[in-house]
């Protein structure tokens, strides 16, 4: 009993090499800055910090939708119990750290019949104990179990990550699809217009054809027309439910039906500042995650590198014991064992090597995939970036090819009412404004789109303080 404490000390203070490879981060495999030419803004001079979606979005619908995203998701919900399992294993790996103690009692009675006893009687036996003790505790000499808790931790801290980035996405992803759904109403909208003056000018070109002034040609080009828009219409009228379903999802929930009205062509969006600088990518939560899952790899070598070598393992106990529960404290019932074991490998069949060699190929796995996460996410950036520099003059030229289809197509009408032109130019006109209006709104949804991509790509925004 007395060397007992003098063992319990030396189980818990003892502590030997760390296996673990010295971890170096990988070089970021990207140049120093995003690209620049003729498809990016000039640069903007500033340090960069992130900027949360509440401040990113401006738009009120916005708000509340991604508000109600974020409370019923179910993909964001189990993403947030993994990471509860992750931190579980990471508390149930980081016990075997410390002696597990722990308090046994056991009694009992057995009787002998007397020809089975040794004295010829019988014999009517009790046995009665109290232990309190410890049971395989492993010395972690070598480092094993420090470095199977490192991998655990990391696993848990890129299971947070990848939560964080579930949750950025999530918040892109309803953005875009309400955005979506806004844009093709729009569309909807305007090809019903464009159908109801088609169905017009075929009413009156039906009567002219009666009159004697325009040709069966000219009705069967202006029912062309109708019918076209007619499809288009259904198409829109679809989309727009389909619109409904996929954000309906992403909320998890039903959509308000009581959502404020957005301005697509408004401030929907904080802009976005040029010339961020490259190391920005490191707030992104797909970067940090595979760096944790790197580290994760090399915690994993130095635990295969200590299985190399000796373990020891202890287990002690300490009570009392007495055939009568009365005598269970009384003087000369005391019990003790203490038995110190040690396993050293000698012959595995290349079990050991195979297995380090394993780790280390994870390992390299791990940085390849680290620096790949890198690289995917620098091309997503600069594209958002290219995207950004070019849709505002787009949407300019566009708007303008809207307005001089317009004035296109009065002219023709009035051409044609003159009998200056036949229908043929006047159908012409008519449906490049009905493309010209629809590449426009799809111009603002595109622009619109890639903004929200762009925050994504940059790990859920920035903000840009003047220097």
């Amino acid at each position: 009993m007395r060397h007992k404490p003098l063992l319990l000390v030396l189980a818990m203070t003892l502590s030997g090499c760390n296996l673990i490879p010295e971890y170096q981060q990988p070089d970021a495999p990207i140049p120093q800055a995003f690209p620049r030419g003729a498809a990016y803004e000039a640069p903007m001079a500033g340090n960069a910090a992130q900027i949360d979606w509440q401040a990113f979005f401006k738009d009120p619908a916005l708000h509340r939708l991604v508000d109600l995203a974020l409370e019923n998701n179910r993909d964001l919900r189990k993403a947030a119990l993994n990471v509860a399992a992750y931190r579980a294993q990471y508390r149930i790996q980081g016990s075997a750290l410390v002696p597990q103690l722990a308090v046994d009692g056991s009694g009992g009675r057995s009787r002998t019949p007397a020809d089975l006893s040794s004295t010829g009687q019988q014999v009517t036996s009790a046995d009665n104990s109290l232990q309190v003790g410890l049971t395989s505790y492993e010395l972690d000499v070598w480092g094993r179990i420090r470095s199977l808790d490192r991998n655990a931790l990391e696993t848990y801290l890129a299971s947070e990550e990848a939560q964080r980035s579930m949750r950025i996405g999530l918040v892109a992803d309803v953005a875009v699809a309400y955005l979506t759904w806004q844009t093709d109403r729009q569309l909807l909208a305007v090809t019903r217009s464009t159908l109801e003056n088609y169905r017009h000018n075929l009413e009156l070109i039906q009567a002219s054809s009666e009159a004697g002034t325009a040709s069966d040609l000219d009705v069967r080009q202006a029912r062309t027309l109708v019918d076209s828009a007619r499809g288009q219409v259904q198409a829109y009228t679809r989309q727009e439910a389909q619109d409904v379903n996929a954000l309906r999802l992403l909320l998890g929930t039903t959509i308000p039906s009581d959502l404020p009205e957005s301005n697509l062509e408004g401030q929907l969006m904080t802009e976005i500042p040029a010339g961020l600088p490259a190391n920005l990518l490191q707030q992104r939560p797909d970067i940090r995650a595979a760096e944790h899952q790197l580290l994760a790899a090399n915690a994993n070598i130095g635990a295969a590198r200590a299985a190399f070598f000796p373990s020891i393992t202890l287990t002690a106990s300490a009570g009392t014991a007495s055939s009568q529960l009365s005598g269970l404290f009384s003087g000369g019932s005391e019990t003790w064992s203490f038995i110190p074991q040690i396993h050293l490998p000698i012959f595995t069949g290349g079990r050991l090597k195979a297995s380090l060699d394993y780790a280390k190929i994870q390992k390299d796995i791990g940085v390849a995939n680290y620096e790949q996460t890198i690289q995917v996410s620098f091309r997503e950036v600069s594209d958002g970036l290219a995207a950004m520099g070019t849709w505002g003059e787009q949407l300019k030229s566009q708007q303008d090819l809207v307005r001089a289809t317009d004035e296109y197509t009065e002219m023709a009408l009035q051409r044609y009412e003159e009998g200056v032109d036949n229908y043929m130019t006047l159908l012409d006109a008519q449906r490049q404004l009905l493309s010209a209006r629809q590449q426009l709104l799809s111009g603002h949804l595109a622009k619109l789109t890639a903004q929200i991509q762009l925050y994504k790509a940059l790990g859920g925004g920035w903000t840009i303080t003047k220097t």
